[in-house]
């Protein structure tokens, strides 16, 4: 039998100040079997980071060729198509070409540096993408049912649950 997917709830209040967003987001997170915890929060951190009231999680792991999360306009078309980790290049090049802008947010510092230089000439040609590493412990948050709250000023984001704050400056690769 199939093991199932964990699901997780999180309430996440955004206040982006650098692109005059507000909002408050009722999520429900998926977590397949073979997702850690820390990419799971790194998913929902991309959603902090570029919350809009159009922006949706992806399938995830069980569903190839599918964003982490996109961002459709009102045709349909995909104005962000968002990736998590470290995925294959010609991935990233068939969703460039697919939507308006692309992001990646690599976590896991060693592994996500060597993947960037490994990489790096091949995506830097690519106009619509911006790499962006998240090298902070965001997994130490996760809990089935999270309260969160986001703010995002002068590039500087602080992230709090249950307490605890994450003060960190994503690291923009390209």
């Amino acid at each position: 039998m199939a093991i199932k997917a964990t699901i997780f709830k999180a309430e996440l209040q955004v206040s982006d100040l650098d692109r005059g967003y507000f909002g408050t987001h009722s999520l429900t997170l998926a977590r397949h079997p073979s997702e850690t915890d820390e990419r799971m929060m790194v998913r929902l951190l991309a959603f902090a980071l570029n919350a809009h009231e159009h922006l949706e999680f992806g399938r995830g792991l069980s569903a190839e060729d599918e964003a982490d999360l996109t961002q459709k306009d009102l045709t349909g078309s995909i104005e962000l198509w968002i990736e998590v980790g470290l995925p294959d290049e010609r991935e990233v090049r068939k969703a460039a070409g697919r939507s308006r802008a692309v992001k990646v947010y690599t976590y896991g510092g060693r592994g996500a540096a060597m993947w960037w230089e490994q990489n790096r000439e091949a995506l830097q040609r690519l106009k619509n993408l911006t790499v962006v590493d998240i090298d902070v412990p965001v997994a130490k948050l996760a809990a089935r049912t999270m309260d969160l709250q986001c703010t995002i000023q002068e590039g500087q984001v602080y992230l709090t649950c249950d307490g605890e704050m994450l003060q960190f400056e994503p690291r923009v690769r390209s």
